[in-house]
């Protein structure tokens, strides 16, 4: 299990991770943009959108830090777009630290199973500190 910084960016996120791949010497990322997702009739995608970053992960000297840009129409606060990102192979670990943490705070979306992940969930504990947890990581 670990623990990963996970930063939000406002439309200029593959610009950053570009500028941090060179910094640090990384491999070359992989990007998944919002274009990419599954279509959703009821939530149609915005076309711009489309181009802006979903997800894409860098390992700067054995840390993942990962990235997105926010959801055009979300709030975005400089200073305030990092989250920290709990990724697990145990199914029950995850939900329970889920369980936990939700406790006083406010779900931002319910332990489930998405296209990316057989179980993730986000939330904002009683704190105002936003998780993200994970069941493992695809191999892109």
């Amino acid at each position: 299990m670990s623990v990963d910084v996970y930063m939000n960016f406002n439309g200029n996120c593959r610009e950053a991770v570009e500028f941090y791949a060179q910094v640090f010497e990384t491999e070359e990322p992989k990007m998944m943009t919002f274009g990419e997702a599954p279509p959703n009739p009821e939530y149609p995608l915005p076309e711009e959108a489309k181009s802006l970053i979903m997800h894409t992960r860098l390992n700067i000297n054995g840390s993942n830090v990962m990235f997105s840009d926010v959801f055009p129409g979300m709030p975005f606060v400089v200073g305030n777009n990092i989250t920290l990102a709990i990724v697990s192979d145990n199914k029950d670990e995850i939900r329970s630290f889920f369980d936990k943490l939700k406790v006083g705070g406010k779900v931002g979306m319910e332990l489930q199973e998405t296209f990316f992940s057989k179980l993730y969930g986000s939330l904002t504990d009683k704190f105002g500190v936003e998780w993200q947890l994970n069941l493992g990581m695809a191999d892109w």
